[in-house]
């Protein structure tokens, strides 16, 4: 069974770091462009970021950019999220997604997603 797990939320305060973790198992993470999506309550999904099989493309949503760092390291079959200068309005669930069609052409895209993981809760507060 195809799954993505993601790790490393958790509560922070505002201008924190926090670094999210995406696997997979049942399928090579390394062979798929992988998405961060994040959902906060009451809104609609939200692509923050995506990036390709070799990580040399990389694109990031405007809301986010200069402060998030999308990386992979296929050799440990982990993508990577690296969140700096976090703002309350960061806070929401963040999920990684692909399928055997995706693409990152646009970080705001869940075109062609397949698989998406459970989600690891982001909250910052002070």
């Amino acid at each position: 069974q195809s799954q993505l797990v993601e790790s490393g939320g958790g509560l922070v305060q505002p201008g924190g770091s926090l670094r999210l973790s995406c696997e997979a198992s049942g399928f090579p993470l390394e062979k798929f462009a992988i998405g961060w999506f994040r959902q906060a309550p009451g809104k609609e999904r939200e692509g923050v970021s995506c990036i390709n099989t070799s990580g040399g493309r990389i694109n990031y949503a405007d809301s986010v950019k200069g402060r998030f760092t999308v990386s992979r390291d296929n050799a440990k079959k982990k993508v990577y999220l690296q969140m700096n200068s976090l703002k309350p309005e960061d806070t929401a669930v963040y999920y990684c997604a692909t399928g055997p069609g995706y693409v990152c052409y646009d970080a705001r895209s869940a075109r062609f997603v397949d698989y998406w993981g459970q989600g690891t809760q982001v909250t910052v507060s002070s």
